[in-house]
């Protein structure tokens, strides 16, 4: 069986494609799935590269999703032929946060799905959206499911709401699809012109170029008639924070979900506080929270984003792909 593992030392010039043993068949609880597609994340590009350090050998990437081939005993949920896609917490199943590291992360902690055949409890997937293939449906496990619990679980999204987004990656596109699905208003950021006028033709009602414009906390604050956005989802981390307090109403709502300029920052205390706005922490979200989400793409039918895809022994091609953020939206692994 193939699989794509981390080598020694971590780098994207080590990955190994090794040949594992087939996983055999499924015991009590557990399904057995062929793998067919997955998809890539900043995380996945951090244990890629040994900047989120793991062991040696271990098979990555946290999304995976594919067709389930048996059952073991006492599994209902699930059956032969069924489509499912992987969870990126498979322990925290409901209710609130329990779970604040990535020691049973897939492609991390444990190992991930790149690779042909899983044998895993049947907790540790849900159903794949109907209609969607492997690669989009792998991209709801962490994307998607971060982008709906800022705005949906964490948020309360509802129409009528205004929503900053920053960026053009793959959170920030899901969110601007489940926003428009929900009547929101969109404003969102990026260096490109070209990649905003994409986000243009998704609905996205104001786009900024934070490049020529950067104060764009203020420009914000302007497009909603000096009230500010009911949300932000804020990927970029302590370079970017101070912008999105200055364009939040008061009362409003930050879900801080990045770190892409960096792990630690001076944080505008003052403002937050003047402000009276909620900057919210989160990792992803829970199994039922990604069965919540999986019953809205259906009866919405949005579609996920897909820029661009690879196949899986292409994998570090795909990511230095990921490392030029040349992208809008997700990039798929498919096989």
């Amino acid at each position: 069986m193939k699989a794509m593992a981390l080598g020694s030392p971590a780098g994207l010039d080590t990955i190994t494609l090794a040949d594992h043993a087939d996983p055999g068949q499924p015991k009590a609880g557990e399904i057995r799935v062929a793998l067919h597609g997955a998809s890539l994340n900043f995380h996945d590009l951090g244990v890629a590269t040994g900047r989120m350090p793991s062991e040696t050998g271990r098979i990555l990437l946290a999304d995976g999703a594919g067709v389930v081939e048996s059952v073991g005993a006492g599994v209902t949920e699930f059956k032969a032929g069924d489509s499912v896609v992987s969870c990126f917490f498979p322990d925290w199943q409901d209710g609130t946060p329990t779970i604040g590291n990535f020691a049973r992360t897939p492609g991390d902690g444990i190992d991930g799905f790149a690779q042909e055949f899983v044998v895993l409890p049947a907790t540790a997937f849900t159903h794949a959206p109907k209609g969607y293939d492997a690669v989009e449906a792998a991209t709801i496990t962490t994307a998607g499911l971060t982008a709906w619990r800022a705005l949906v679980t964490d948020g309360q999204l509802k129409a009528g709401d205004t929503v900053l987004l920053l960026g053009t990656g793959g959170v920030s596109i899901w969110a601007l699809q489940i926003a428009k699905a929900f009547g929101a208003r969109v404003a969102i950021t990026s260096s490109s012109d070209e990649k905003l006028e994409r986000a243009k033709a998704l609905g996205a009602d104001f786009t900024l170029n934070y490049r020529s414009q950067p104060a764009w906390g203020k420009a914000i604050w302007d497009w909603t008639g000096g009230r500010g956005v009911d949300h932000v989802v804020e990927v970029g981390g302590p370079g970017t924070l101070p912008q999105s307090i200055e364009a939040v109403r008061v009362g409003g709502h930050i879900s801080l979900i990045g770190v892409l300029t960096g792990g630690a920052g001076e944080v505008p205390t003052a403002a937050l506080m003047g402000k009276q706005a909620r900057l919210q922490g989160l990792i992803v979200g829970s199994r039922r929270e990604q069965q919540d989400f999986v019953r809205a793409l259906e009866v919405t039918g949005i579609r996920p984003v897909i820029d661009r895809r690879f196949g899986l022994e292409e994998l570090a091609e795909a990511f230095r792909y990921e490392e030029g953020a040349s992208h809008f939206g997700k990039i798929g692994i498919a096989w």
